[in-house]
């Protein structure tokens, strides 16, 4: 239980989402300093963009820090850090229109986005819980109660796989809106590219963390079956 051979995979793989996180503050910087060629804000770009949808009645608010941006889903509020609510860069504009991508989403009812929101209240409640639970049952060599804290990790796993699609479906919406309503240029898509590339690598590292952890608890759940 200790030393488990998945502990190697998963050792790459928590290496894999340090670099991921990594690259995503190193990428935002880099392109934090290239001013967009339209001048607007991140602010400016996600009212338009909301507007542009027929989202005029969901806000753009100010949080501080940053890379605290995110999309409230409840209050159906965009909220943007520091660098990007008053930014006019390349990374300001892009990390905007992808939350703006998020309400989008929302309005539209995306199906990945509906299957989140649903299986949210769940993954809440047992997502502490199963950790207890599988070390209980190792502890205890009770299959019943490893089984049941697998369940349980097995909910947190799909809710992170059901994200990839959500973050790479709103972001594949910014791109396209960004082109469209003028907000980038052409010689600009590559460094959009790149900031929404990076963001969306750590999701990709999170949920492959997850999921060979679920593998590893499913092999050590087997053996003791077998034994």
């Amino acid at each position: 239980m200790l030393f488990h051979p998945m502990d190697f995979l998963i050792f790459i793989a928590f290496g894999l989402s340090l670099w991921a996180q990594f690259r995503v503050k190193g990428t935002f910087n880099r392109f934090a300093d290239v001013p967009a060629s339209s001048g607007l804000t991140g602010a400016e770009a996600a009212r338009r963009m909301l507007d542009e949808n027929g989202l005029t009645n969901v806000p753009v608010e100010h949080i501080p820090g940053t890379l605290t941006d995110h999309y409230d889903p409840i209050s159906r509020v965009v909220r943007l850090s520091d660098p990007v609510y008053m930014g006019n860069s390349i990374s300001a504009i892009s990390v905007a229109c992808h939350e703006v991508g998020h309400a989008v989403q929302h309005k539209v009812s995306y199906p990945m986005l509906v299957a989140r929101h649903r299986i949210f209240p769940v993954v809440n409640l047992v997502s502490g819980v199963a950790p207890l639970m599988l070390l209980a049952g190792f502890i205890l060599q009770a299959a019943n109660l490893i089984l049941l804290g697998i369940l349980f990790f097995s909910a947190a796993v799909a809710f992170q796989l059901i994200t990839l699609p959500v973050e790479f479906n709103a972001s594949s919406r910014a791109k396209t809106m960004m082109v469209k309503m003028g907000f980038i240029r052409n010689n600009e898509e590559s460094g959009v590219n790149k900031v929404l590339g990076a963001a969306a690598l750590t999701y990709v590292a999170a949920a492959l963390i997850s999921v060979l952890e679920l593998v590893k608890y499913v092999m050590i759940f087997t053996n003791t079956r077998e034994e």
